[in-house]
């Protein structure tokens, strides 16, 4: 499988809009109608980078990558250039299969080269699926954190934390 990102764009709405639809996306992204209107109004925002990700150069869900702000403050002190991720891959054919660590693996690799210090992300507890996909990636669990989404688990992945030899899914 090869894994890629691209810059997100105004022709990429649909999409994403189609894809905030799903019900193992709006299972833990929430309301798409609400979500379609943070994303599109983030396309804006400096403090956010928003790519689509590729797999085998087809479009297959969204990631985002955020400086730390005052919104993120429940994330507690991070290394200076810490970035904040969050996710979701398209498709319920996509699910299960081990695209989330190497898309996971494959990002955090690319932030590291461009001398990010630290990678974070918040899932809610009760998301494993996201949990396992994160540490399978080379996150680790911190703690349990307040945000303005509610509770969620603070997981960090720095370059010593990668997988030195990322296997392809089967």
């Amino acid at each position: 499988m090869n894994v890629g990102f691209r810059p997100m764009t105004e022709d990429d709405l649909p999409a994403i809009r189609d894809w905030l639809q799903q019900p193992h996306v709006r299972e833990w992204w929430g309301d798409p109608d609400e979500q379609y209107a943070l994303l599109d109004g983030d396309r804006h925002e400096p403090a956010m980078d928003q790519y689509i990700m590729l797999m085998d150069g087809e479009a297959a869900g969204y990631l985002q990558c955020y400086a730390l702000t005052a919104w993120n403050d429940g994330f507690g002190p991070q290394p200076d250039g810490t970035r904040g991720i969050d996710l979701f891959i398209a498709g319920p054919e996509r699910i299960g299969q081990g695209h989330g660590p190497l898309v996971l693996r494959t990002f955090c690799n690319l932030m590291f080269q461009r001398g990010v210090p630290r990678v974070i992300t918040d899932p809610s507890p009760a998301n494993a699926r996201a949990i396992r996909a994160y540490e399978k990636a080379g996150f680790r669990r911190e703690r349990l954190i307040d945000t303005p989404d509610g509770r969620a688990l603070l997981m960090s992945c720095q370059p010593a934390d990668l997988p030195r030899r990322p296997s392809e899914p089967s």
